[in-house]
């Protein structure tokens, strides 16, 4: 039997205001489901939410990133830790990998995660560190799970990297990003500029503090 609900209270299940409600169905974006002999507006829930109610379980997703090709390997490491893990805490997962720089927000795993994340498909997000999933605005992220109520999984094998080391990978990867832009550009002296910088920022990646 199909229980009907009023205005209030299936504004409340998607989050909305009851006039908000209203408005799209005089707009036509979402017409009551049954009107009463008084006119007024019913809706069945099983039809605004049809995944919960269609009792489909969420899944895990284990996702994994790099910034290069030449990284391929750190990327199998990162996939075989995450499978491990899951697998001891008996989870079923998919996983997700992607092949880009920390501050790219159009990568199609990351687009993907994302999706399945809005669609309320995900419970768990497992990931061996943080920046994996970006290297700015990870914590947007992780407070759009937080909504949905998808719990955030951090490894965190091994020793997390010093301050000095995060800094000089967050150079490097702005550097990356503009070195790509300036590279088609086909200037020998943008090129040049880049190469330069790299070689200043990367041995600081290996220097220790003085004791």
């Amino acid at each position: 039997m199909i229980k009907y609900v009023g205005v209030k209270e299936a504004a409340e299940s998607l989050g909305i205001s009851p006039q908000t409600l209203r408005r799209w169905e005089k707009e036509g974006k979402l017409v009551a489901h049954h009107r009463t002999s008084g006119k007024q507006r019913r809706y069945d829930l099983t039809k605004l939410h049809p995944q919960a109610h269609n009792n489909q379980p969420k899944m895990t997703i284990a996702y994994a990133r790099v910034s290069s090709h030449d990284q391929k390997a750190d990327l199998q490491r990162q996939q075989t830790l995450l499978e491990l893990y899951c697998s001891q805490q008996r989870w079923s997962f998919e996983m997700i990998s992607d092949l880009g720089s920390g501050m790219n927000y159009h990568k199609r795993g990351l687009k993907k995660l994302l999706m399945s994340i809005l669609d309320n498909k995900v419970n768990r997000l497992v990931l061996t560190h943080k920046d994996r999933l970006l290297r700015f605005g990870s914590e947007l992220v992780f407070s759009l799970c937080e909504i949905k109520s998808v719990a955030v999984v951090i490894i965190n094998q091994g020793e997390e990297p010093s301050f000095e080391e995060e800094l000089a990978q967050d150079v490097l990867e702005i550097i990356t990003v503009f070195s790509s832009r300036l590279y088609g550009s086909r200037s020998r002296k943008n090129k040049q500029l880049m190469d330069n910088l790299k070689l200043a920022v990367e041995p600081k990646k290996c220097d220790k503090l003085p004791a």
